[in-house]
């Protein structure tokens, strides 16, 4: 995608994420529900670049840009971080953005959250001293504060307890996105039965292969109610399943972006070529788990 012209800052980088484990623990008086989740930030990324205006205004340009259309009136995350910034401040600061959109919207990656959270960041330094990012975060979403953090990281509450993680050992990720919009809050009602238990995750995995065991004892507990809303999930993950290069196939978040883990971005990125051919209509992409920055 082109580049915006001069004077703009950026590009700024909001990487998406996947949910490594997710175990739903508990349900709070006011409906929202308790986690246990190990979020990983991957080199898929939105880029976004901003200068000062004399009023907001948010420019939504990359592959994904259709599915934001109805947001970028006023109701993108985005505007509402440089607005939570503004507010904190007592700022009088006004931007014009540009958000290259490129990864897919409603789809388990934390895009909107990751792109909230790094305008968090970036107006924060610019403009805001040393105002409460955390609280700002949890006030624009559940998923927002985990994308404050790059590296991997343990998230409990409601996703606000962010506890740092162990090194992890390097190792690809495949996508496979069947094109089909997920609702959090419909995944959430169509979750029945009893809470898990939360798992502490303790030590370092020295390798893929410890990794890969100690997720195995670990699950996705919003699979289930994400394919009865959107059956189509099953047949996704079903086709990672069937790689034999593919060391864990798991949906990530509420879905219905479905995710595989290889030993390495190569073999990642030939998995998500051979997926797409068998499957034109799935999104697909191949590339890295970013456990260092």
């Amino acid at each position: 995608m082109p580049e915006p012209g001069s004077g703009y800052a950026g590009p700024i980088a909001a990487r998406a994420k996947i949910n490594l484990y997710l175990h739903v623990t508990g349900r709070r008086d006011d409906g929202y529900h308790l986690l246990d989740s190990l979020f990983v930030r991957i080199d898929l990324a939105d880029r976004i670049w901003w200068r000062p205006a004399h009023t907001d205004r948010l420019q939504v340009t990359g592959p994904f840009a259709a599915a934001l259309s109805a947001d970028a009136a006023g109701d993108n995350l985005v505007l509402k971080a440089v607005e939570s910034v503004r507010c904190a401040t007592g700022g009088t600061f006004c931007a014009e953005i540009v958000l290259e959109k490129n990864i897919p919207a409603a789809a388990g990656l934390g895009g909107g959250s990751a792109d909230a959270a790094a305008m968090l960041k970036t107006f924060a330094a610019e403009f805001g001293g040393s105002i409460e990012l955390d609280r700002l975060a949890l006030a624009l979403g559940a998923d927002v504060p985990p994308c404050l953090v790059e590296t991997p990281v343990l998230a409990s509450g409601i996703g606000e307890i962010l506890t740092p993680v162990p090194a992890l050992p390097d190792f690809g990720v495949v996508l496979v996105n069947p094109g089909v919009p997920v609702s959090t809050p419909a995944v959430f009602r169509r979750r029945t039965g009893r809470f898990s238990e939360a798992m502490p995750w303790d030590g370092s995995p020295r390798d893929i292969a410890s990794l890969v065991a100690a997720l195995a004892q670990r699950r996705n507990d919003l699979e289930e109610p994400a394919w009865l809303e959107a059956p189509v999930i099953g047949r996704v993950l079903e086709a990672l399943e069937a790689e034999p290069d593919l060391l864990l196939a798991r949906m990530s978040g509420s879905g219905a972006t479905c995710f595989g883990i290889t030993e390495g971005p190569e073999k990642a990125q030939a998995l998500a070529a051979a997926i797409a051919q068998r499957h034109p209509d799935w999104w697909t992409y191949g590339g890295a788990a970013v456990t260092v920055v």
